[in-house]
């Protein structure tokens, strides 16, 4: 078995697409040169690919495997979408269909819409460095709230700039969410992997980041008819409680006036009762003092003069019983009374309007007029008034 050495100098190195492994059959082509210190000839490499893959494709998973490693692609540290983002960020090339792609729709759906577009080189060496730099500047703006970054279709060697370690990592360091458009649905780059969210094409990147203006403003219009009925109804049932409220406070006040209408007629059945006693007190002593006129003779006189003492410690004793009985009586009446006296109403917070000077009781709103002088009697004291508004609130 023979074999030869080769060399590949760092020069070359540096220009390969894939990584050297330990027991990687690769394709090289270069030419033959002398080792003069140890006199064996050597192949001086120029070109090296791998062996049924090409350079390119290995490099793709090298780098996928590598990223994948150190949890850029892992799906917790994806970034929602705004759902109404207010400025987008484009990082393509401005020659490009794309970014014709991507304004049409976007200004379709949402005239209004803020846009920068980050104009970049999408293909050749410098193309990923500078894709990188849009994504941080874009970043660094601060009011851009979401970014679409890519290009049209391709071959693999076209799309290669999305799938530089720059660039992969711009994206998973973006605060703002980024949305990667790059090739057709059937074309996959490493930005795909770090990105939010993958679209298939710029077109569906611009569709995923914005809704339709007037698809929105319909929907608007349907929750306002929806709230508008909601306040209708919440209004009606309020001014169904308000109206049972206002019967409430009504029969409050006939039963008022009926509990004073009660008060006036026990004052003058009291009234009465105590005339009538004393009436009856007034008739008992005169038929007395005519029964003592009546009894001339001297011994009646005596007799009639031993039993007045006697007499009139029964009449006291029965005075007295009668009294304690109509004291008692009283006092229920009393309280009886002053429960339903309208000063214990005014104790609980009511009070009695009076017209001045003539001191007549108002009843009813319509009997005074707007300027007109009012008292108020109150549990404990009296105001002044003066009437600005009239609201006549008759019952039904």
């Amino acid at each position: 078995m023979s074999q030869i050495r080769a060399v590949l100098f760092r020069s070359s190195v540096n220009r390969l697409r894939f990584a050297l492994q330990e027991g990687l059959q690769v394709i090289v082509r270069g030419r033959l040169s002398v080792y003069e210190p140890r006199g064996e000839y050597q192949i001086v490499l120029d070109m090296m690919e791998p062996k049924g893959i090409g350079a390119l494709q290995l490099a793709f998973e090298q780098l996928k495997e590598r990223l994948a490693a150190e949890g850029l692609f892992d799906q917790d540290r994806k970034k929602s979408i705004p759902a109404f983002p207010r400025m987008v960020g484009v990082v393509t090339s401005l020659t490009g269909a794309a970014i014709r792609d991507i304004l049409a729709v976007l200004r379709r759906r949402w005239p209004t819409l803020h846009i920068v577009i980050a104009p970049v080189q999408v293909q050749g060496e410098r193309a990923g460095r500078q894709i990188a730099e849009a994504l941080t500047a874009l970043n660094e703006l601060g009011s851009v709230d979401v970014i679409i970054v890519g290009r049209g279709g391709g071959s693999l060697e076209d799309l290669w700039s999305f799938n530089e370690e720059s660039v992969v990592r711009a994206i998973a360091a973006s605060h703002v969410p980024v949305v990667s458009a790059v090739g057709h649905e059937i074309d996959v780059t490493l930005a795909d992997f770090a990105a939010d969210l993958r679209a298939p094409t710029p077109s569906a990147a611009a569709e995923a980041v914005v809704a339709v203006f007037a698809e929105v403003l319909e929907r608007l219009k349907e929750l306002t008819i929806r709230m508008e009925q909601v306040m209708v109804r919440h209004c009606f049932s309020e001014r169904q409680r308000l109206d049972a409220g206002i019967r409430g406070l009504k029969d409050v006040r006939f039963r008022l006036q009926e509990a004073a209408q009660r008060t006036d007629d026990m004052v003058n059945r009291l009234r009465k009762m105590a005339q009538h006693l004393l009436m009856v007190g007034r008739e008992q002593v005169h038929e007395a003092q005519r029964d003592l006129y009546g009894l001339n003779p001297i011994l009646v006189i005596n007799r009639g003069l031993a039993t007045i003492p006697q007499l009139s410690k029964r009449l006291e004793g029965q005075m007295h019983v009668v009294i304690a009985q109509q004291r008692h009586r009283i006092r229920a009446t009393l309280a009886q009374l002053n429960t339903l006296s309208p000063l214990a109403v005014l104790g609980r917070g009511y009070s009695i309007l009076q017209t001045v000077p003539t001191g007549q009781v108002l009843r009813r709103a319509k009997d005074v007029a707007v300027g007109q002088e009012l008292e108020a009697q109150l549990a404990s004291g009296r105001l002044s008034c003066m009437v600005t508004r009239v609201c006549d609130d008759s019952p039904v």
